[in-house]
């Protein structure tokens, strides 16, 4: 493939180009190369977009969900993965890493890549792509899994975000231990989204993690100091009482901070994710098939998301909502527009 000398000449070629083509350019004094194609946009617009760094190890693009036009089509924004660590330690019972990890001999051991070349694909992609973006640095493992060691994202990591102003790092996590952030004085370029549950859910199911509590008072270290703070209530498990248990945890959310985002999902689970699972414990609430794994079924969903969404409007005065890999049909039942989505992983 043709190497192009700017972004500029890659966006103006693909531009006149068709779907799925694909272009790379290097400036002059640049290590690697960057690949950018032609996508598919929520609009329906074909649009030129970064695909990755590189061989795309390190950052790459997800886009593993083609454009919705079906009922049952998922509605995923493509969003730009900063995979420089794999694994997690806290164990949760449905934690999809143990389907997309189950080959590696470790499983879901947490490791990080070569600290080399996850600065040479950092630096590359952020004084070469010319289009603002967020990279999502906790898809294949917490963002915060090394805090206090050498290899803290809070240290590395951020120090060469922190040399640039056009684009921004997402910390996806459950942790508590966010000492690291909040020193880096990062607030210009991080956005930080915790993922929450209700608290006999995360009992039961994310044994090994902080409670809900402690990470929503990590969140509020955050807020206080500045950091824009989104929150995961994900995966939304119907158990007995589930109403009241949800209003419970939003409730001691806002009596701390008020989100920049809620992002919210129903439990679901890949075939791969089940199979490789120790406690299954939760697949008991999944009823539906569909082309993105087992489900909750519609009906039960569409309660949940309703009745949570109407009480942050009605108690909370709070509609910044958005859903995490749901269905065009459930997007249209709860009437908001998927393609004005609030989305946690993109800006």
């Amino acid at each position: 493939m043709q190497t192009t000398l700017t972004c500029e000449d890659a966006i103006e070629f693909l531009s006149k180009g068709d779907l799925n083509d694909k272009k790379r350019y290097r400036n002059m004094d640049a290590a690697c190369s960057i690949e950018l194609k032609n996508t598919v946009t929520l609009e329906n617009n074909i649009k030129p977009t970064f695909s990755k760094v590189a061989d795309g190890s390190i950052i790459t693009l997800f886009d593993k969900t083609p454009y919705p036009e079906n009922d049952e089509d998922v509605v995923c924004p493509h969003f730009i993965e900063l995979k420089w660590a794999n694994g997690c330690n806290f164990d949760c019972a449905w934690c999809y890493l143990n389907g997309t990890l189950r080959f590696r001999p470790m499983k879901k051991k947490p490791y990080i890549k070569e600290k080399d070349k996850i600065k040479s694909h950092i630096r590359n992609f952020l004084y070469q792509n010319e289009t603002p973006s967020l990279l999502n640095s906790g898809e294949l493992s917490d963002s915060l899994l090394f805090e206090g060691t050498e290899d803290a994202l809070s240290g590395f990591v951020i120090d060469l975000f922190k040399k640039q102003n056009k684009h921004k790092l997402l910390v996806l996590t459950k942790s508590d231990n966010v000492d690291g952030i909040i020193e880096s004085k990062s607030q210009d370029i991080l956005i930080s989204s915790f993922s929450i549950n209700a608290f006999d859910v995360s009992k039961k199911w994310e044994k090994r993690a902080p409670s809900p509590k402690k990470r929503i008072k990590a969140a509020k270290k955050l807020y206080d100091e500045g950091y824009s703070v989104r929150m995961r209530i994900d995966p939304i498990v119907p158990i007995n009482g589930w109403k009241h248990k949800y209003k419970e945890i939003i409730d001691y959310l806002f009596k701390n901070l008020t989100p920049e985002i809620i992002t919210l999902g129903s439990l679901r689970g890949l075939q791969s994710t089940i199979n490789n699972s120790k406690d299954k414990s939760w697949v008991d609430y999944l009823d539906d098939k569909s082309n993105w794994g087992k489900k909750i079924s519609f009906e039960k969903r569409l309660e949940m998301y309703n009745t949570i969404i109407t009480y942050l409007k009605t108690e909370h005065c709070f509609s910044d909502v958005g859903l995490c890999k749901e269905t065009i049909k459930m997007w249209n039942s709860i009437d908001m527009n998927y393609k004005d989505i609030k989305c946690n992983c993109i800006w």
